[in-house]
């Protein structure tokens, strides 16, 4: 298996291969669990678990993280204001620790709508890990690279010659204060908070003794504690959303290469935006969309993950819900094609998977991937119990529940169907020599009868209770 990967530390593509040949260490940054997740939040563990079951599709074996943010990631990333927790909490009138509960709950509901694999993933909580953090920060102190202000400990940015690699073309818009606020007392625009002190005139929900004063973890440190002590000094790779390259990753690699003296991740994948009509979507502007919003719409969230996966994670993708209809749409009808067949038994035709494997090797090209299963549908010259079998192998990777939410989907496209007898007589008695057809096996003629229907003005779907139609648009 040769996999290639767009590698932000290089800026370019990269030739992948891991630490530990047959096992691959990745940590994902997972979500800050004072709001729910947005549909723009999700994409990046939807590539997350493509990438995984690419890997275990050659049979590699996976050590995954996913954090849980439950305290320090504070409402600017100028390490000022409000934690985001100690506002949800007051927000809701709930303590801190009921709010991430809460959040958390629905952020893992959310993975298992869009059919995520967790399996032996990890999901460490930050505030369970302070004495991890505490320790992270001592071994920085005695690298001499940390100093106190009156409001915390500080990471000096000054010390690293190589701060900012991540992102070179944007670190000088970070130190002319593009996004990170001057501060009288920092030594540098860029340094940031490896541990803020809790104010003398408020009481916080969360706060932890230390070396240094009371206080809490900043939150770029929170992912270098834990990543590190679940995976090693050094790991294969690390996703995120590319609004973490120009400050939480950039931090992350300063404290733990300083830390170790190792590379911190041999590469950095990061995807790229989900934007609405005005915009980046972002619970700051208040412009989300969950994925209940979708769910609440009569709208399979399998259908995101499609819409998803027909564009390249590092392309921007707009969402709207016309959209997402047509996303449903194919996923209907590949699921219309695919689960009456589904019981054919037969081998993947070896050179569709030769084309889908090197699809997905180049940079993860999940837009060529779904278009191959389409020509694959189309070709007549591929027996269909190969292709309904090379479907099966191409959806294991894909996720798209054809295989292992076959029934979910069923009845979920079945709910929209029409009683057979309210049919006019002329597509009845269509629907009938169909059904003989496949009784026969002659599925060449069912299929030329399934476009009879059609022009009728019916989509017709086959289920284990027999025929469903629904009229078509």
């Amino acid at each position: 298996m040769k996999l290639s990967l767009f590698n932000t530390l290089s800026h370019e593509k990269e030739d992948f291969a891991s630490l530990k040949p047959g096992t691959v260490t990745m940590y994902h940054c997972g979500p800050t669990v004072y709001q729910y997740a947005h549909i723009g939040n999700l994409r990046a563990y939807v590539f997350a678990d493509i990438l995984r079951r690419f890997f275990e599709h050659y049979k590699i074996h996976m050590q995954q993280v996913i954090n849980i943010t439950d305290v320090g990631h504070l409402v600017t990333d100028a390490d000022e204001g409000e934690d985001k927790m100690e506002k949800g909490a007051r927000r809701e009138g709930k303590t801190a620790h009921e709010i991430a509960l809460f959040y958390e709950q629905a952020f893992m509901r959310d993975l298992a709508a869009l059919n995520i694999h967790t399996e032996d993933t990890l999901f460490p909580r930050a505030s369970e890990h302070i004495k991890e953090q505490i320790a992270l920060i001592k071994k920085l102190e005695t690298k001499g690279v940390t100093y106190s202000i009156s409001d915390g400990v500080y990471f000096d940015t000054s010390k690293i010659p190589d701060y900012g690699k991540l992102a070179p073309r944007n670190i000088v818009g970070i130190k002319e204060g593009a996004r990170v606020a001057k501060s009288d007392e920092k030594r540098n625009p860029t340094d940031f908070a490896l541990w803020k002190f809790s104010k003398s005139d408020e009481k916080r929900q969360q706060e932890w003794e230390s070396p240094w004063g009371k206080g809490f973890p900043g939150w770029h440190l929170e992912c270098s504690a834990m990543s590190t002590k679940y995976l090693g000094e050094t790991f294969d790779i690390h996703t995120g959303g590319i609004d973490h390259i120009q400050i939480h990753h950039t931090n992350e690699i300063a404290q733990s290469e300083t830390a170790t003296g190792k590379l911190f991740a041999r590469f950095f994948v990061h995807v790229a935006f989900v934007n609405v009509e005005s915009g980046k979507m972002s619970k700051s502007e208040d412009n989300f969309v969950r994925l209940q919003t979708l769910i609440d719409a009569g709208i399979n969230p399998l259908a995101y993950r499609y819409a998803l996966l027909t564009a390249h994670y590092r392309s921007q993708l707009q969402f709207s819900f016309e959209a997402l209809h047509a996303a449903e749409s194919a996923l209907e009808s590949l699921a219309v094609y695919f689960l009456p067949r589904a019981k054919l038994s037969s081998e993947p035709d070896k050179t569709y998977m030769n084309t889908f494997e090197e699809y997905l090797a180049d940079d993860l090209n999940t837009p060529k991937a779904i278009a191959l299963v389409w020509d694959l549908i189309k070709d007549e010259s591929i027996p269909e119990p190969n292709k309904i079998a090379t479907i099966a192998e191409f959806d294991r990777v894909l996720g798209l529940g054809l295989t292992e939410r076959a029934g979910e989907l069923e009845q979920a496209y079945l709910k929209k169907t029409i009683p057979l007898e309210s049919l006019p007589e002329n597509v009845q008695k269509l629907i009938a020599e169909r059904e003989n057809a496949r009784e026969q096996k002659d599925w060449k003629k069912a299929d030329m009868l399934r476009e009879e229907i059609a022009q009728c003005g019916y989509i017709i779907k086959d289920g284990e209770q027999g025929p469903a139609v629904e009229k078509s648009d």
